[in-house]
């Protein structure tokens, strides 16, 4: 597991920013710092990654250096983690990409209970590859325990790894109890759920804050 806040960096003002109820209402740069959040989670993942020597030419002679072996693909669910997988898919430009349609469907009129809803994917094969899945927060867990097992139809991944910005404790512990062989990957862990198992403090509703309120 890894969480960017220990390790002090500018991902630091990122995250406060995306935090901040009045820098929020600048929807262009709450979706900005998503995307440099899930660039900067990604250059920490490219040091998990197979490389191989590669041999390139400059207009002065020949220099080897070691490049990724193969590229990840990189899976988002709609529509929050859009901004934050840009952020990885920027590092990883070659990557082969994978889109889940999953969202609550709340089962009583508090939303204080809810299933998840799976109704969309689309994927490459994911057989020995390198799956990086984005999903801006991380809350009870049950949307990425659904889209992991659902992925897992199209193939058994090398490995899985999981980017988040703000992931609660409660998540954390139930994915890694779930999928021992899962790294996460998140800019911070907050302590808490509130009753409708939104991440206390958090920062709101992801995909409200980048591309306006839905019905």
């Amino acid at each position: 597991m890894f969480v960017l806040v220990e390790h002090n960096s500018i991902a630091n003002q990122f995250l406060a920013e995306l935090r901040d109820k009045v820098i929020q209402k600048d929807r262009a740069r709450f979706r900005k710092n998503m995307e440099r959040i899930g660039m900067l989670l990604a250059y920490e993942i490219s040091k998990t990654l197979s490389y191989k020597n590669q041999t390139v030419t400059t207009p002065l002679g020949d220099v080897v250096t070691p490049v990724p072996a193969n590229s990840p693909v990189i899976a988002t669910i709609l529509r929050a983690g859009l901004p934050l997988f840009q952020g990885v898919l920027s590092c990883f430009e070659q990557a082969d990409t994978a889109f889940i349609g999953a969202y609550r469907k709340h089962t009583d009129l508090h939303h204080t209970d809810f299933s998840i809803q799976l109704d969309y994917i689309s994927t490459p094969s994911l057989e020995n590859k390198v799956l990086i899945i984005t999903d801006p927060m991380l809350a009870t867990g049950k949307s990425i325990a659904q889209t992991i097992d659902e992925l897992a139809k199209f193939g058994k991944p090398a490995c899985i790894h999981l980017v988040a910005v703000v992931a609660s404790k409660h998540g954390v512990e139930f994915l890694k109890n779930k999928y021992p062989s899962l790294t996460i990957w998140t800019a911070a862990i907050d302590e808490h759920l509130n009753d409708q198992f939104y991440i206390i403090p958090g920062l709101g509703d992801a995909g409200d804050l980048s591309f306006g309120e839905k019905l």
